[in-house]
């Protein structure tokens, strides 16, 4: 009998509940387990929606988990179906686009800070090493952005031809390259260097600059141009 699960949220004083709550104070205001519980909507039989949000987060231990958690792993979770995790899957997703979204030509970078800032939240979780190029105008404007390669960082895999095609097609006056490591640790390795310095000297002879390299880790960046090892080898 005082088993908290057999409380509903219709046993809840109305301005105790999650959607009123929100409407009253805020969604700033509000728990994770309480935002999670508006998306679920309804918990089971004899289990609060609410208890259903707080299982949920329990079982992933972080928030952070929920960022790539997988269908098949929400459904193992007792009284989460493939309807409810459909619906925290869709909310995942739209969350990771509104932070990517922006205006891509209207970009302007200014400082390494400017690239870590525009590609953080895309590259701080993923679980490969993903080598990417932006695009620049001439004024310094991001007009596209390009995945090289997808795994372990080495000079036989990012070739020079790949990195400065799309910048040739798009007219590029200069390029910044980036990539992360999933370790969590930016520090760059003599193999980050070394490519560096190789994509230096091939972007002088195609007339296309490589203003910096930024190495991604979790909620922390690297640029090789700000750290002094940026100096072309010949």
């Amino acid at each position: 009998m005082g088993d908290t699960r057999a409380i509903m949220v219709k046993d809840v004083p109305l301005a105790e509940r999650p959607r009123e709550r929100l409407l009253q104070v805020g969604a700033s205001s509000l728990s994770n387990a309480e935002l999670l519980a508006i998306l679920l909507r309804t918990g089971s039989s004899n289990e609060s929606v609410l208890h259903l949000a707080q299982k949920i987060l329990a079982e992933l231990e972080t928030l952070h988990n929920l960022h790539d958690v997988t269908i098949e792993e929400l459904t193992k979770i007792k009284g989460i179906g493939p309807a409810k995790a459909v619906q925290i899957k869709a909310a995942i997703e739209l969350g990771k686009r509104i932070v990517l979204q922006s205006s891509i030509d209207r970009v302007s970078i200014r400082s390494p800070k400017d690239v870590a800032h525009y590609i953080m939240e895309e590259m701080r979780y993923l679980k490969q090493e993903h080598f990417i190029a932006l695009l620049l105008n001439t004024k310094n404007q991001i007009i596209g952005k390009e995945t090289i390669t997808v795994g372990t960082l080495n000079s036989s895999l990012v070739h020079p031809r790949e990195v400065f095609k799309p910048a040739i097609k798009k007219s590029s006056s200069a390029i910044i390259i980036a990539h992360n490591h999933p370790s969590g640790d930016p520090t760059p390795s003599k193999e980050d260097i070394d490519v560096t310095h190789r994509l230096i000297n091939a972007g002088e002879l195609i007339g296309i600059d490589v203003l910096d390299h930024i190495v991604i880790g979790d909620n922390a960046y690297i640029s090789l141009k700000e750290k002094g090892l940026f100096a072309k080898k010949n």
